[in-house]
């Protein structure tokens, strides 16, 4: 198993395999965590060398784990500037 992931705002993109098969590219925007069900085989990957290009990962959890996170991060960072403006 092995997924790229790519963030084009407001999209991410991420293409994959699952157990030596193709899974195609997934489409979501760039607030939200993939499922297997937004892969499409149609749908064709961009080039690595891209720009926006985030990394790979081993697995569609390990993906969403650092959207997670990334969220997480921003949602203080954002709250943080907004408690300093009030003061």
């Amino acid at each position: 198993m092995g997924f790229a992931l790519w963030h084009q705002k407001p999209l991410l993109l991420c293409a994959g395999t699952h157990e030596y098969r193709p899974m195609g590219t997934g489409i979501i925007g760039d607030q939200g965590l993939f499922q297997a069900r937004d892969f499409s085989p149609q749908r064709k990957a961009p080039r690595r060398g891209l720009d926006g290009f985030v990394g790979y990962f081993a697995s569609l959890n390990e993906v969403n784990a650092f959207l997670r996170r990334k969220q997480h991060s921003g949602k203080n960072r954002r709250n943080s500037h907004r408690i300093l403006a009030l003061l």
